[in-house]
Order: structure tokens, then sequence, then C-alpha cells
């Protein structure tokens, strides 16, 4: 689903991901860890063709980002770690608004908009202006906004990151869902007990270079995760 081939990205004269290469099936959802600085907002940000890129090639289920950029993007969701909403419309404004750029059916998009509003509790509160929304509530109209015109492939950057165990435990179950029906999830994350629990591949990266990989019993072995990171940090 997701193809990232010797990715280099450069910023005059400093490299921030550097020959990074990685690979996302259908039905997987990957963690991308590292501390802050090591070039996980970069990578994801040239996934969604957001970034251009110096080197290497990523591919959108088959399609280039480069050479093919729209239907990359008809096959993908981005969800930054700090949505950018229009802040003047109401949530279920918003909601119509994605729908109609990707040209999603009315049928097809009330009926998402409504199981997803129900899973998140998030039905009555479309009716306010984003304006009015707490971070939390943003994050969950930003999420059905990705979702609303069902797309393979999910990037997500810490979106754990301001939400209530109760709004944490609903994204796993919409992450879950999505990669049991043949979607895939590329997420960067600082928390790592729930990377250990809900991935099946993890990627670490450190000073812009991919120092692991693979499944999480690949990467784990015995230790937890966190261990794993840790001495990764120390020793690299």
């Amino acid at each position: 689903m997701l193809r990232i081939e010797h990715f280099t990205k450069t910023y005059r004269s400093k490299v921030a991901v550097d020959d990074l290469t990685l690979h996302i099936a259908p039905g997987e959802i990957c963690g991308f860890i590292g501390h802050n600085g090591a070039g996980k907002t970069t990578t994801l940000k040239a996934c969604c063709g957001i970034l251009q890129f110096d080197k290497g090639a990523i591919t959108v289920n088959g399609h280039s980002i480069l050479t093919d950029p729209i239907a990359c993007k008809r096959d993908l969701a981005y969800i930054p770690d700090n949505p950018d909403l229009y802040e003047f419309l109401t949530g279920i404004q918003y909601l119509n608004f994605v729908a109609d750029i990707y040209e999603v059916s009315k049928t097809d998009r009330n009926q998402r908009i409504a199981h997803y509003g129900n899973l998140l509790g998030m039905t009555e509160d479309l009716t306010l202006k984003i304006s009015e929304c707490s971070h939390g509530m943003k994050q969950k109209i930003a999420l059905i906004a990705a979702l609303i015109h069902k797309p393979r492939l999910i990037l997500m950057d810490e979106p754990f990151v301001g939400l209530d165990p109760i709004a944490s435990h609903q994204l796993k179950n919409v992450m879950a869902q999505h990669c049991a029906e043949g979607g895939a999830i590329l997420f960067s994350t600082h928390v790592l007990e729930v990377a250990e629990k809900l991935c099946h591949k993890i990627a670490i990266i450190k000073g812009g270079k991919l120092v692991a990989s693979g499944t999480m019993e690949d990467v784990r072995g015995q230790a937890s995760l966190e261990q794993v990171f840790l001495d990764l940090e120390d020793t690299l």
C-alpha cells in the first residue's frame, strides 16, 4: 500500500531524512517512532505530497507521489499533529466541504458521517462552529474528514496527543477497523505503550536514518518496545 524507497530529504545543507526505505502492506498498522526532529513529520509530509524531496521514490497503492499525485491523494488521508481546520464553519459544513472535494455522493457521505460521528460521540457537536470546539473535538472532526472518502492509506502525525482516554480508545478502534477492512496506516507516536499494543510493524528513526524496522516481534524480541527504543538511542 505504501512503498518508500531510498527517500532522502535535505533542507539547505542539513539532511533531514537519509536513504529511508519502508514498505507497508494492506492490513498493517505501522508505528513510526523517534525523538523530536528525527525525521518523522518530514517523511509523512513527503508521502502525501506536501514536501518535495531530493532522492528516492514513494508510491501509494502503486501510484507515484511525484508523477501521479492526484491518484495518490485519492487513495490516502493525512492527519497532522495539529489539524488546521476552517474554524468559521460548523463541523458538518466542513465535512461536507471535504466530501465535495473528493466527490463523495450524498448517500455515502451521510452514512459515513453518521457512522463515525456516532462512533466518536460527535454527532451533536458537529452542529457547533469549529472555533467553539476543543482540541480533542477538532481532532475527531479531522479524523472523520480523513475517513469520508474511504482512503486506502492513512498517515497520522501524533494522533493521540491531546485525546482523553475515551477518545484514544475510540481512535484505536477506528484504526483497527480500517486495517481489518484492508487499509493500511502509518502513524508517528511518542506513546510507546499504544504502539506496542496496536501495531503490526514498527519503524524507528534517529537523526534521519531508519535504525530498526520490521514486525513488532522482530524489533522487540524479548524486551519491551520502550527498552529497545532507549537502547537504540543510547548506542547509535
